[in-house]
């Protein structure tokens, strides 16, 4: 067992609506027997998303062959070379803006305007 992050990337087939895509996604995220979900999205446009998750044994490993609530779908799983890990996946995204922007997030934070999209800026209660 190698272990580390790996991403997956999940087309839902023609016809699903964009809900029930979401819902799909969600379960599958949803799913501890998985591993650890580090991060996810869903496609604007074409329906499905894609999933990071950190692969801790070899159950984890093994449920990478098995679509679940995705099954039908057009799935592409793909080991993380850097990403070793949840941590490593966070330290990997904060090198990419440092290396490759000159910008940290916490910078990109400070700057970002407010918008009642951003889900993240919502207090919660």
């Amino acid at each position: 067992m190698a272990g580390g992050c790996v991403l997956v990337y999940a087309v839902a087939p023609e016809g699903t609506t964009a809900r029930e895509a979401n819902d799909r996604l969600n379960e599958y995220v949803a799913d501890q027997r998985r591993g650890l979900a580090v991060w996810h999205d869903h496609f604007v446009g074409v329906h499905g998303g894609a999933v990071v998750l950190d692969v801790r044994s070899d159950q984890e490993q093994a449920l990478l062959d098995d679509p679940g609530p995705l099954a039908g779908w057009q799935l592409s799983v793909h080991p993380l070379t850097f990403s070793r890990s949840a941590v490593g996946f966070a330290a990997q995204t904060s090198f990419t803006l440092q290396r490759y922007r000159d910008v940290s997030l916490d910078e990109l934070a400070t700057a970002e305007p407010a918008d009642a999209r951003f889900w993240w800026q919502r207090k919660t209660a």
